[in-house]
């Protein structure tokens, strides 16, 4: 992929109707906050004037930002309090990362991922530098990781800060397609399906990218590392899904009591095992919508699965998947 041409895409205007570039430094440290979370910038040359440009977008829970100071700079202090992940990917001039023990440096198409949650990290911005980044909390990269690999990663990951991405890399593509998603003159709604689609594409791809890059197995690295009896109790729960057996039977069959079980749930998986089996419930539902005849519906699939209450179900299956059962049942 021609990292120019992906560069260019990205870099179209987010938003044309709100104020984009500004001289003012409180008004640019205003725009970061919000947008990023409290921190302290340094200009590299004493007394100068930011020509910033400023755009940002939701989709979902992420925030989408194209960004530039117009001058040289260096950022320091992260509030880790703010519980927030930056992906930072260079469209234009170069920026120096808090590495390991020397700085990296990021050119065009290629991107930083820091946990300002869980780690410390500065930054130095040449005069030329464009940026197109990414805020996410860190509780919904915690929340993706659950939902797609059954756990959440310990400060294996979230400590490691990483460089990726570049030219002809699948992150890359993802950065073009997102930006010409949210890009365009209607706005999408960062909370309905196109925006939870987006949401889950960033997190999800990030997750895999980071841990590709920082030596942290989503497949088989903390999962490997539960006791037995946790990853049997995954394996019951998964194949027995659709007869909802109770965690005190489950329990038993795996040898421990039903607190052991669900301290080792909690500890190993991030979930309690009543979350972890609802979650497959939820999966072998959806599963069955995609694959339903044309006549069937809803309340009588959701009936195979034991669900009586149609609509605190909805509201489950929702926050989940960011669509109802009868979107997914519509598209069969």
């Amino acid at each position: 992929m021609n990292t120019w041409v992906t560069a260019k895409s990205i870099n179209a205007p987010l938003i044309r109707s709100e104020r984009v570039r500004s001289q003012d430094w409180d008004e640019v440290a205003e725009f970061c906050r919000s947008t990023y979370m409290p921190y302290h910038v340094e200009p590299l040359e004493k007394d100068t004037v930011p020509s910033a440009t400023m755009f940002s977008r939701n989709t979902g829970r992420v925030k989408a930002s194209r960004f530039a100071y117009g001058t040289g700079v260096h950022l320091n202090d992260f509030d880790p309090e703010a519980g927030n992940i930056l992906v930072l990917t260079t469209l234009k001039g170069a920026v120096s990362h808090h590495f390991q023990s020397d700085p990296a440096t990021t050119q065009a198409g290629e991107s930083f991922v820091v946990d300002c949650a869980r780690t410390d990290y500065w930054l130095n911005a040449d005069p030329e530098h464009l940026q197109f980044n990414f805020t996410i909390p860190h509780a919904l990269m915690e929340e993706t990781a659950r939902k797609w690999f059954g756990y959440v990663p310990g400060n294996a990951l979230w400590t490691q800060r990483v460089k990726f991405g570049g030219r002809g890399s699948r992150w890359l593509a993802m950065l073009e397609y997102v930006a010409r998603s949210i890009g365009g003159e209607h706005p999408i709604d960062p909370n309905g399906p196109m925006g939870r689609h987006l949401e889950e594409l960033i997190c999800l791809n990030l997750l895999q990218e980071w841990a590709a890059e920082a030596g942290v197995s989503l497949e088989t690295g903390a999962r490997a590392a539960a006791p037995h009896y946790v990853r049997r109790a995954e394996e019951m729960m998964t194949s027995e899904a659709r007869i909802a057996p109770s965690i005190g039977d489950i329990a038993q069959r795996v040898g421990v009591s039903a607190r052991t079980l669900s301290e080792g749930f909690r500890r190993f998986r991030g979930v309690t095992p009543r979350e972890f089996l609802a979650d497959r419930r939820l999966d072998g539902l959806r599963a069955d919508l995609l694959a339903a005849e044309s006549n069937r519906t809803v309340t009588e699939i959701a009936g195979s699965w034991g669900f009586v209450n149609i609509g605190a179900l909805a509201r489950s299956y929702r926050a989940r998947f960011g669509e109802t059962p009868s979107q997914t049942l519509a598209r069969s």
